[in-house]
């Protein structure tokens, strides 16, 4: 089983910055992607910002510019680097990872529980 944990939420004012971290646990020979969703009240779950193995990144529309992603494969760590935060940023943000844990294992999709992001105006 793998565990993700995710951390660095909270409550900023418009215009301000958090940096949001993961780190993955367990049974993991492998990390193929991993990347950030979130989801706002009312809201269904988007994707926000993604990183393959190799260190390419996808970002949304809505944050390109102002959020960058990293990783970290010694600490199989992600890290969401989120500046220039505006209230529709506002949503609680999951931390996701696609593990093998071999080398002939399948790839399994693994989600954190979630960090409450906050931005007020």
């Amino acid at each position: 089983q793998v565990h993700l944990v995710e951390s660095g939420g909270g409550l900023v004012q418009a215009g301000g910055s958090l940096r949001l971290s993961c780190a993955a646990s367990g049974s993991i020979f492998s990390i193929n992607a991993m990347g950030w969703y979130r989801q706002a009240p009312g809201k269904q779950r988007e994707g926000v910002a993604f990183i393959g193995g190799g260190g390419s990144t996808t970002f949304a529309d809505s944050v390109k510019g102002r959020f960058t992603i990293s990783r970290d494969n010694d600490k199989n760590t992600v890290y969401l680097q989120m500046n220039s935060l505006k209230p529709e940023d506002t949503a609680v943000y999951y931390c996701n990872a696609l593990t093998r844990r071999s080398a002939i294992a399948p790839l399994v999709e693994n989600w954190g529980q979630g960090t409450q992001v906050t931005v007020s105006s």
